[in-house]
């Protein structure tokens, strides 16, 4: 294995091991690097390839992933905490129409909007909850449920801070905040609104009526006040996080942990106003022990796996066999996203990191966060949100494949188009 060091560097071990260098070692000097590594553990090359092993990859890329690991579990217990609060409640308790095609396009778009803020995975768990409340019949609320799986993805894809791949790129430094949204929004808007119009054309009338799927839920004693204080502070804590990395220039987690940590002390100032039943289910502790921490640990493994194999400089060579089979950028990325249907989004997206050298902002991370963040629609295992769907309504694979698969494959390559122009108008293709 080759490793591509400084002069200084080379200096540095030449002094160290070579008697027909022309510098001496000096121990006292600071940029000499390595001769104080080898002072410590002996001399040889081997001692040197340990020491930028550990220090030099095994580290840095440990400490990489633990700021998206932190990240998302700062996000993670934010989110909850609103809705141990019961504050998404006063959202969902606004939809009050009765018409099937009202009713989708008003899921679908405050589930495009909400899943920005949050994730796509948290919306949509709340919005499958709120349809077991509206639509009665098992049919028609799968049916609002893959629409919702739609829309939760294309609603990630625009924002920093939505889905993990567009996190992932964020922290990263590959995409920007508000040129994210500047990029992808109207791409975004496109993957969703081509299904609605397909798919709205075959619904009419009035919602059947029945009985509505009762949630075994805990009651607990909380006001309108405690609903909209913790949804107010939630959303809000969760948008000044890009805010906090614009002015400070920090890492994004610790914007998050900043965030969360505000968050947590007004829970633990309201809790006297609770009974002490709600208050031992709405507390912080109560709230950490629901946080998906094997969706955590899952990420951890697949994060370490990609970057070994970035090591090994396997993703690189995969980058240059790419490059020279297909040309297009464009198309790679449209491939990945494809992929992302069948393989999880995640690890696809840490490869590419890994694998393509590209300034901030480039057309190709842009691409990449669109395609991997809504090309998991395309099938119902394809993203948290697809899975999460398809476990709490039960939804079968081969349904999702004939009924709303080939509408979130249209608006997919629909929102991909929309990209491509607008890349080609403002100059950025």
């Amino acid at each position: 294995m080759e490793y591509d060091y400084d002069d200084d560097d080379r200096d540095c071990f030449c002094a160290g091991l070579s008697s027909d260098c022309n510098r001496a070692p000096d121990p006292h000097q600071q940029g000499c690097k390595f001769t104080d590594k080898l002072g410590h553990h002996g001399s040889g090359v081997e001692h040197l390839n340990r020491e930028y092993l550990v220090e030099g990859q095994l580290f840095h890329l440990l400490a990489e992933i633990a700021q998206i690991l932190f990240f998302l579990m700062g996000a993670m217990t934010i989110v909850e905490l609103v809705d141990a609060h019961e504050g998404f409640a006063l959202i969902t308790e606004r939809i009050k129409t009765k018409k099937q095609v009202s009713l989708l396009w008003s899921v679908a778009w405050i589930t495009f909007f909400a899943s920005a803020v949050l994730d796509n995975l948290t919306t949509t768990i709340v919005m499958v909850s709120l349809l077991r409340k509206l639509v009665h019949e098992t049919h028609l609320r799968r049916f609002y449920a893959g629409v919702v799986v739609i829309a939760a993805n294309a609603g990630g894809a625009w924002s920093v801070i939505g889905d993990v791949t567009t996190t992932m790129l964020w922290v990263k430094n590959k995409i920007g905040t508000v040129e994210t949204i500047g990029s992808l929004f109207l791409a975004s808007v496109a993957c969703l609104l081509v299904p609605l119009l397909v798919m709205s054309r075959g619904m009419k009338g009035d919602l059947p009526q029945g009985n509505a799927i009762q949630e075994s839920k805990h009651m607990k004693n909380l006001e309108p006040w405690h609903q909209a204080l913790f949804l107010a502070l939630g959303i809000g804590s969760l948008l000044s996080v890009p805010v906090f990395k614009f002015f400070t220039h920090l890492p994004p987690f610790m914007g998050m942990i900043l965030a969360l940590s505000v968050v947590w002390m007004v829970s633990e100032i309201v809790k006297h106003t609770l009974d002490e039943r709600t208050r031992t289910s709405t507390g912080v502790l109560a709230v950490l022990q629901r946080i998906d921490m094997s969706s955590i640990l899952f990420f951890l493994g697949i994060l370490l796996a990609v970057g070994a194999l970035s090591a090994t400089g396997l993703l690189g060579g995969l980058a240059n066999w790419l490059t020279e089979t297909i040309p297009s950028n464009s198309i790679i990325a449209l491939l990945i996203g494809l992929l992302s249907a069948v393989v999880d989004n995640v690890p696809l997206v840490a490869a590419g990191i890994e694998m393509y050298q590209m300034p901030e902002n480039h057309p190709f991370w842009m691409m990449l966060a669109y395609c991997a963040g809504t090309g998991g629609s395309c099938l119902i295992i394809g993203s948290a949100a697809g899975v999460a769907a398809m476990g709490l309504e039960h939804i079968n694979f081969v349904w999702y494949l004939r009924k709303i698969a080939p509408w979130a494959l249209l608006g997919y390559l629909a929102g991909f188009v929309v990209y491509w122009i607008q890349a080609k108008l403002t100059g950025q293709l």
